[in-house]
């Protein structure tokens, strides 16, 4: 718990520092700063796969959802249709990405890519999508750093998951006890609460 507390002040004191620098330097990081702090903190902190993967899946996916806008941009309409054909072949994508590295990408980590781009630059998208190759390569940097500083931020205290996990009490099974499903596991719970 008390790592939770200072983990989560930790990010929040960085997401304060992202807006005030960012906007010091005229990074305009004002809009990103939240968002890809918590998604570079989701990446570091999900005790899912090695980090070298997880973080591979979020950039992959990053990079993905930036492809996808590329192929709205320059051959499909800027309608309906066309944000929903993207939005199919952008997922197909990534899932197809995690299938072919047998889920060592995990599936989770390419969606949150996926959505630090798209959280970037949806809405500059959709305002002039003809300047996507001016307007995409300052949104996906932007958030880029956000979520890296969050990332790193997060990796420096650990995931709080691990950290309750490796506090939960340990069942305990007598030798000749049998395993036979849940009355069994009941009595193994009964007696370790006995024996405590």
């Amino acid at each position: 718990m008390r790592r939770t507390a200072v983990g989560g002040a930790i990010l929040a004191v960085i997401a304060f520092l992202l807006v005030l620098v960012g906007q010091a330097l005229d990074l305009n990081l004002e809009q990103v700063a939240f968002t890809g702090a918590a998604l570079g903190a989701v990446v570091a902190l999900v005790p899912d796969r090695p980090p070298l993967f997880r973080v591979a899946g979020a950039a992959i996916g990053f990079l993905i959802a930036w492809g996808g806008y590329a192929v709205r941009a320059g051959l499909l309409p800027d309608t309906t249709t066309g944000r929903a054909i993207t939005a199919l072949l952008v997922l197909l994508v990534l899932t197809g990405v995690a299938l072919a590295s047998f889920t060592r990408i995990p599936l989770w980590s390419l969606l949150v890519g996926a959505a630090a781009m798209t959280a970037s630059y949806e809405t500059t998208f959709m305002i002039l999508p003809s300047a996507f190759p001016y307007e995409s390569p300052s949104a996906a940097t932007q958030m880029a750093l956000a979520g890296a500083v969050g990332y790193l931020a997060a990796s420096f205290f650990g995931s709080p998951v691990e950290g309750d996990d490796e506090r939960r009490p340990v069942r305990r099974r007598k030798p000749d006890q049998a395993d036979d499903g849940p009355s069994a596991e009941l009595d193994s719970l009964m007696t370790t609460k006995n024996e405590g």
